[in-house]
């Protein structure tokens, strides 16, 4: 009898998988709302989202240090069950960027689940923050890959958003908008900040389709920006989905805890598709990943990967896996 292999295995022998991780990125930029969102992660006892906590936007100017190591405390606590925590530093060019990733890897290097470097202006300067902090894990002998997230919300950015998402220990590519506009020194109205304009604009739909298209081209994961809209969940959901389905992305931001359902539901597969997802991959791996059909059609390796991202996203996004292919796959149980 043939040992059933993985499709985590079967499927990416020598090759970089892509990463499957929590389709939408809360941040939290004070401790009370860091606090509320690792107590609404652990009610929902699963980490269907991410938490960003803000050191750019979020410390008071001069109480940089201070803020930090409120956020390496909460990262490195009992409280932050799921190691789903990353943090936002402050930009290259402000003057405590080095000191932010010295306290979160001596408060919590093996605990932060990233780090996001906000307001790069060329691949260049980007990978001297990487190499930053390559060289102050080595030094304190962490050696795990923390994985990078970068926004591209600068010209400079955009312009080497290839070069950016080529670099090392790279894993998303945000698309930040509203610095976006901003640096377009009036040209780009304000109404495109927001939908439908946002998703109609020529200079943001180029932007967004660049910074999509890098990043998947790298097997990275393309992060879409904030919706401002703070209590219409509606709103956020169709633009979550306009997102997901028009642009690419498959991630996004809150900055609310109403957003965060929005946009988890807005970027999860459907469910019919989950199903033939499981049928196929079962099947699949009954004959060791070699052709099959499925209703009329067939089905090889390229189709499996495409399947076995489908059913990786259901996991990440709490939609029902069916149980045989659950078990058979070693998914996590739908929140």
């Amino acid at each position: 009898m043939s040992t059933l292999i993985n499709p985590a295995e079967a499927l990416y022998t020598g090759e970089k998988s892509f990463p499957i991780i929590p389709a939408c990125e809360h941040f939290a930029g004070s401790a009370k709302l860091i606090a509320k969102a690792l107590a609404l992660q652990a009610h929902q006892n699963a980490p269907t989202f991410d938490i960003t906590c803000d050191l750019e936007d979020g410390a008071a100017a001069g109480m940089e240090q201070d803020h930090a190591e409120m956020v390496a405390r909460a990262i490195a606590s009992p409280d932050n069950r799921f190691g789903h925590v990353g943090v936002r530093i402050h930009d290259p060019e402000h003057p405590h960027w080095r000191r932010d990733i010295a306290i979160i890897l001596d408060g919590c290097g093996g605990r932060v689940a990233y780090i996001t470097i906000p307001k790069v202006t060329s691949a260049g300067q980007c990978g001297e923050v990487i190499a930053e902090i390559q060289g102050a894990c080595a030094s304190r002998g962490i050696r795990r890959k923390i994985p990078i997230h970068v926004l591209i919300e600068t010209h400079g950015a955009l312009a080497d958003v290839r070069a950016i998402a080529a670099l090392p220990w790279m894993q998303v590519l945000d698309f930040g908008q509203m610095d976006f506009v901003s640096a377009h020194h009036g040209a780009i109205p304000a109404s495109a900040m927001r939908s439908p304009y946002q998703f109609e604009h020529r200079l943001i739909v180029r932007a967004k389709a660049e910074i999509a298209a890098a990043a998947l081209a790298h097997g990275l994961v393309p992060a879409h920006s904030v919706c401002l809209e703070l209590r219409d969940a509606g709103v956020v959901y169709a633009d979550a989905l306009r997102a997901r389905q028009d642009f690419g992305f498959l991630r996004m931001w809150s900055i609310h805890p109403i957003q965060i359902d929005a946009i988890v539901r807005a970027m999860a597969p459907d469910f019919s598709e989950v199903a033939d997802a499981a049928v196929i991959l079962l099947a699949a791996q009954a004959v060791s990943w070699g052709p099959i059909q499925y209703q009329g059609e067939l089905h090889d390796r390229a189709t499996y990967r495409y399947y076995w991202q489908v059913l990786q996203r259901a996991a990440v996004t709490g939609v029902a896996i069916p149980e045989d292919a659950r078990a058979a796959f070693g998914l996590a149980a739908s929140a």
